[in-house]
């Protein structure tokens, strides 16, 4: 059928200010919201880097009690069914969020991170990103499809404005979504809402890290080789990092089905361990972390176990019930990792745990063209080249797993593997391919037929 020759070009300018409006004032919100929730964090996270034992030991227990009662009493305020993860409200809730219990996840947060739980500041805020979003969706009596974008938008907003990555923030928003597919009529929306978040919070005090690594050196194919190979291991130990969490999430269940016990005691138990831990393990690999990431930045040598301490530490914390954000635990991870293992490679320390922050989370998210994006925008564009190798390699590495169970698996990552499409990570159990299989098969029975 021929179009009209304006009508279209009309209807999508009025497209593109319509998600001007609409994304912007949506993006101003969410970083009012953040600009408050992060601080607040400021004030009390990081005091324990240096805390005597005995404070641990008191406060991370107490800590995980609190979290437990807040989430499991506090979401009886909600009149609705619907949850409060923005991955199934945009999958399956046609972007609708429940706005009672918005507050519960901030507030857990900032006591998980001020009391030495290992887990991340993105979490909560992109929780307030969504819940804003879903709001403003709700006020405006929007179409279903809108109000997924919009929710999609704070998402965004949110993590932009946390690590001053707008255009990464508006992909791995999207990209999170699920694997192997990327919404492009969400993208528009999600960067104007990720650049105006980060500049409110910029105009309200937030401060932002400048990371200053040499990527300017001539890069060569052996060059990209070795930074390939840094994104597999990092694609490992995802894979490590992934296996933990679910094991640690799984093993709480199982304690609190058998024994029948008060669900807030799962957390509270959590926080006895990590307390029991932190008499071996050194207190830095508590919290947020960010004063022995940023000493992998600068360089300095890294413990090579370091990130599985880390890995660990962050397992049990959100595996027994602690509420906190994921990303900037696979920041620490990727950090530590890459700048132990790259003197091995012949790299600096520095670029190695440049290149393996942002392949780690290409790997445990599945969002290898945001955390691409998240390498450029924090390190500059001269990185482009060392972190794209290999963050496609860590993405492809570490297999259909998930940071997030909730995640949808689009397309399986590879031809020999078949994985059915819209199904979560948490429930698909992907298998080898038909094909592949009966290869196996053929070359078997050739085997035997030879002998």
């Amino acid at each position: 059928m021929r179009r009209f020759h304006l009508t279209e070009p009309l209807v999508m300018l009025a497209t593109v200010l319509q998600w001007l409006l609409l994304a912007t004032f949506t993006g101003a919100v969410v970083g009012i919201g953040c600009s408050v929730f992060l601080h607040l964090l400021f004030l009390s996270e990081g005091r324990l880097y240096v805390a005597p034992w005995w404070m641990l030991a008191v406060l991370l227990p107490l800590a995980g009690l609190v979290n437990g009662l807040l989430l499991h009493y506090g979401y009886r305020l909600r009149h609705s069914n619907f949850e409060d993860e923005p991955i199934v409200a945009i999958n399956e809730q046609h972007g609708k969020m429940p706005l009672r219990t918005l507050w519960i996840k901030p507030l857990a947060a900032l006591i998980t991170l001020g009391c030495g739980g290992s887990a991340g500041k993105e979490g909560p805020c992109s929780h307030l990103g969504a819940s804003l979003a879903a709001g403003i969706g709700r006020v405006l009596h929007l179409n279903p499809e809108m109000r997924k974008r919009l929710l999609a938008c704070g998402v965004s907003a949110g993590f932009a404005s946390v690590f001053g990555t707008p255009i990464a923030g508006a992909i791995y928003g999207i990209e999170m979504l699920a694997i192997g597919r990327l919404r492009h009529d969400f993208l528009f929306p999600g960067i104007v809402a990720g650049v105006t978040a980060l500049e409110v919070s910029r105009a309200l005090g937030v401060p932002y890290p400048h990371y200053a690594i040499d990527f300017s050196g001539q890069l060569t194919e052996w060059l990209f080789l070795k930074t390939v190979l840094i994104g597999i291991l990092c694609g490992a130990i995802a894979w490590i990092f992934v296996e933990l969490l679910q094991q640690a999430r799984k093993f709480s269940t199982r304690l609190r089905e058998r024994h029948g016990l008060w669900p807030p005691l799962l957390p509270t138990l959590g926080g006895s361990v990590i307390a029991v831990l932190a008499l071996a393990i050194p207190h830095q690999y508590l919290g947020l972390s960010l004063p022995i990431m940023e000493s992998a930045l600068h360089g300095e040598a890294m413990p090579w176990l370091g990130f599985l301490w880390k890995a660990l530490l962050v397992a049990i914390t959100l595996g027994s019930g602690f509420y906190g954000g994921i990303v900037t635990p696979q920041f620490v991870i990727g950090a530590l990792a890459g700048g132990a293992f790259a003197p091995l490679l012949g790299l600096p320390p520095a670029l190695g745990a440049a290149v393996g922050l942002v392949a780690v989370v290409a790997a445990a998210s599945n969002t290898p063209i945001a955390a691409i994006f998240m390498g450029v925008e924090l390190f500059g564009a001269d990185a482009t080249l060392h972190v794209a190798g290999a963050c496609i390699a860590a993405y492809l590495i570490i297999g259909h797993r998930s940071v997030y169970p909730q995640q949808q698996i689009a397309f399986s990552k590879s031809s020999w593997i078949f994985a059915h499409a819209d199904l979560p990570v948490g429930q698909e159990k992907v298998r080898l391919s038909y094909g592949l299989l009966r290869w196996l098969r053929m070359r078997r029975k050739r085997t035997r037929n030879s002998r």
